[in-house]
Parts: C-alpha cells; structure tokens; sequence
C-alpha cells in the first residue's frame, strides 16, 4: 500500500530558528542591506561586487548554522508519508536535516550560475565567490537566486506537486509573497490543509485550513504527533 503524500510549503520562518535572519523582519532591510540594493537584476548591473559580497556574507552564515526542530520533525514524517517540500528559501537547511525531496522555489545559496545562460548551474565550493569567477562562456557567475523581478520557473511544477497531495501543510511563511502564496489554491477541494505560524496569517481564504499558532520547531512537532497517531 503507498504511502499518503504530504506536500509542505516553507517559507522564512522555518530558517530563522537557526538563525537565518529575514528581510521581511526588518521593514525590508536584510542584515541592513535595502533589498533592492542587492536582490535585483538592476542592482547586479549596478554594483555586481556589492551584490558578490551580499551573498558571501549570507553563504558564510549559512555554513555557521544548523537544521532545527523544525527540519527534523519533517524528516520524521517520512517514516509514515511521502514527504515532499516546496521551500522559499534558498538555504540548504531541509537538504542537511535529511529530507528527500525538495524543491527550492527562489534558487540555491550553495550555488551560482552564468550571468548569460541561466541553465549553466554549478555547486559553488565553499562560501565565497569572486568578481572575475567566471562560467564556461566567459561570463561573471552570479548568484543561483531568484532575484525580485525575475521569474519564477520553479512555480508550475510546484503547482503541479501541490495538485498532488492529500494533505497540504504551510509553515514559516505569511503567504504574502507571490506566485508562492498562490500554490495553496492549487490544492484539491477536500485535502486537508494545516498552517503553522506564530504570527497572524491571513488564511481566511483557504478553505477547511487549521491554523496552529505556533512557531515552526514546536508546532512542526506538534503537527507531525497528531499525523502519526
């Protein structure tokens, strides 16, 4: 007998608890760098090293930090489900808790692509990127990040992924950031939804959802009790 298909959508507050600080947080401020400074195509053209050294900074972090009780917890479920993650960060937090499938909406910290040919993808060893790395073309590699004006390649596939689930779990996120707050309408009438998050989310929206109102650590926790009872 297969398993039931959880499909999990995370967002930022999954990474705060290891300590991946948010732009949202901070009234658009990111480690004190105004995102549009150095998360848009129009800031790389105007300023690739202050970009470079944006994203090292936040790659350095990245390798300072570890999973939490949220990431964990996940890994857990797939003992009785068929796990998938559908994840706004960029981090590689799920990947290292131990999570089989996941799926990075917004690009990958750990890796950079060409500035020219956004399908030359390539794992970036260790932290820093220099201005003159370049790909096999010759051009400047670049954060593998979706930056704000750019699309979102990955959404069609996740709505798809969310299509497929029989039950939909939404975590860490405010459901303000679009296409990604959209997937949960791709969700079959009847499955049920759960939405973890300490803060006030507007889900009035979906329908039969249950909000638990909890960070994600310890409502993650609570969640994945319940479903394996």
């Amino acid at each position: 007998m297969s398993k039931k298909r959880i499909v999990v959508l995370t967002g930022a507050g999954v990474s705060a608890e290891s300590g991946i600080k948010t732009f949202r947080d901070s009234g658009g401020l990111w480690e004190e760098y105004d995102i549009m400074e150095v998360a848009t195509p129009e800031a790389w053209e105007r300023n690739r090293d202050l970009v470079i050294d944006f994203y090292n900074q936040r790659r350095k972090q990245l390798y300072e930090v570890e999973p939490n009780d949220a990431h964990y917890a996940l890994v857990e479920l797939e003992k009785d489900y068929d796990v998938h993650i559908i994840t706004q960060n960029v981090d590689d937090l799920h990947e290292r808790a131990g999570s089989s499938h996941v799926m990075h909406l917004h690009g990958e910290l750990k890796k950079v692509r060409s500035s020219v040919d956004e399908n030359l993808v390539y794992d970036l060893e260790g932290w820093e990127l220099k201005p003159g790395d370049t790909c096999e073309l010759g051009s400047q590699l670049r954060p593998h990040i979706v930056w704000f004006g750019e699309p979102v390649h990955m959404i069609p596939a996740a709505a798809d992924l969310s299509n497929t689930a029989d039950i939909f779990v939404i975590i860490g996120t405010s459901l303000n950031v679009y296409p990604a707050a959209s997937l949960v309408s791709y969700v079959r009438p009847g499955v049920p939804v759960y939405l973890i998050d300490p803060g006030e989310v507007n889900a009035a929206h979906i329908q039969g959802v249950r909000v638990i109102r909890e960070k994600a650590g310890s409502g993650t926790r609570r969640l994945v009790e319940e479903l394996r009872k």
